[in-house]
């Protein structure tokens, strides 16, 4: 058989060899992921077990992560992350408690009237308050690391579209929440740019200060777009139905959404009782399950070429679930997830839970890889065509308002 090359210079193998097949990931698969990870930091204040779990969300957004705009705003979340941290700090400096320990530097105090015992103000900075805060504000970054991470590895507009019918209400508002950060951030890159073309400051506090309200104006005017757009198309609209089914998905919301909340909180404070934690949390679970699927019966909406929830989805949302079950189980046996710090002692590191926490690791090989670039999306056989369903083209220059490629006026405004 002839390995010539063709007049593309492709050889035989090539020609034969299908194409990659890639799309994006179930945006559901993602926030379980997410949010499962972000329950398991809530797990500890072990530097080290964060440090890595902080580790395996930064490698899946690399491996995972597409060229839209909404997923540059991980970095964003990290620098709010280290913000946190800092502020934590100088608050336990400032406001700690004063517990006996090493003391690093004593800054003057004030003295307080007796209704306000408990509150310091100055004093003497120990080493192990010090270490404490870093510890309480090490594990709120990482928190919001891996909701960071969900945020920018789907698009909250797929989010949207794939909740279920009797959320819709609900669902609007919070997915123009969501979108508020990633919209933030789109803006703030448009802003900044636009500003370093006219020759003004982009850093510092002139840069900052000419950035932050044309910021704002802009994500909050492309949720409110999104929101008018949404209503004029009736979305959200219901079919009429009885009044006892009706009365029965209410309640059933209400109590599979209160006991779901107490099996959370139970799975979460290792001093609860076992019988607290998954069997209340499955039977909230359940109970939220069928009152969905009755009150899903008075949409009258519809949805064109819905989003597939196959084997990668399954493995994605399983890996966060096993992370989470991973760290309650090594709390319940004791292990040393919440290091000592008074007296200070050296973190160890749990193999059981690291061994959890890197099955975080999966969607980095389990989740299709995402589509090349922006408008060049594979169709359902693989090939490069016209987008894949729940996708959005390239931004493009637009003059009319709310457009989604328009820039927001507030950009021209501030540059």
């Amino acid at each position: 058989m002839s390995r010539r090359p063709d007049e593309f210079g492709r050889s035989a193998t090539a020609r034969r060899s299908r194409p990659e097949r890639r799309r994006l990931l179930h945006p559901a698969a993602w926030w379980v992921w997410g949010g499962c990870l972000g329950a398991a930091a809530l797990r500890t204040t072990n530097p080290l077990l964060l440090g890595l779990l902080l580790a395996v969300v930064a490698f899946v957004v690399a491996a995972r992560r597409t060229d839209a705009p909404w997923a540059r705003s991980f970095g964003s979340f990290l620098r709010l992350g280290v913000a946190v941290i800092v502020i934590r700090l100088v608050f336990q400096i400032l406001f700690g408690n004063r517990l006996p320990g090493t003391t690093l530097v004593t800054i003057p105090s004030v003295t307080l009237p007796d209704w306000a015992a408990g509150v310091s103000v100055g004093g003497p900075v120990t080493l192990e308050g010090l270490v404490a805060a870093f510890y309480q504000g090490l594990r709120l970054a990482v928190l919001l690391a891996c909701f960071g991470a969900a945020s920018s590895l789907c698009s909250p507009y797929r989010l949207l579209r794939s909740l279920p019918a009797v959320l819709y209400e609900a669902g609007v508002a919070v997915t123009v929440a969501l979108a508020f950060a990633p919209e933030a951030v789109m803006a703030a890159g448009q802003i900044r740019e636009a500003r370093r073309l006219r020759g003004r400051p982009t850093k510092g506090l002139a840069g900052m200060r000419g950035l932050a309200l044309p910021v704002l104006e802009g994500a909050l005017e492309r949720s409110l777009a999104l929101a008018a757009s949404m209503d004029s198309r009736g979305y959200g609209r219901r079919a009429d139905v009885s009044t006892k089914v009706r009365r029965l998905t209410t309640a059933l919301t209400m109590t599979g959404m209160l006991a779901v909340m107490v099996g959370v909180y139970a799975l979460l404070d290792g001093a609860a009782p076992g019988a607290l934690g998954l069997p209340v949390l499955a039977t909230g679970s359940l109970a939220v399950a069928v009152a969905l699927f009755a009150g899903g019966r008075r949409s009258t909406r519809t949805r064109y070429r819905p989003d597939p929830w196959l084997g990668p989805e399954w493995l994605v949302a399983a890996s966060g679930v096993v992370a989470l079950a991973g760290m309650v189980a090594a709390g319940r046996l004791g292990l040393d997830l919440d290091p000592s710090v008074y007296p200070l002692a050296v973190p160890t590191l749990p193999l059981l839970a690291a061994a959890a926490l890197l099955v975080g690791l999966v969607p980095a090989v389990a989740a299709p890889r995402p589509p090349l670039a922006l408008g060049a999306f594979p169709d359902r056989s693989g090939r490069a065509g016209t987008g894949y369903p729940g996708t959005t083209a390239p931004r493009t220059t637009s003059s009319s308002p709310g457009a989604p490629g328009a820039a927001p006026n507030t950009a021209e405004a501030a540059a």
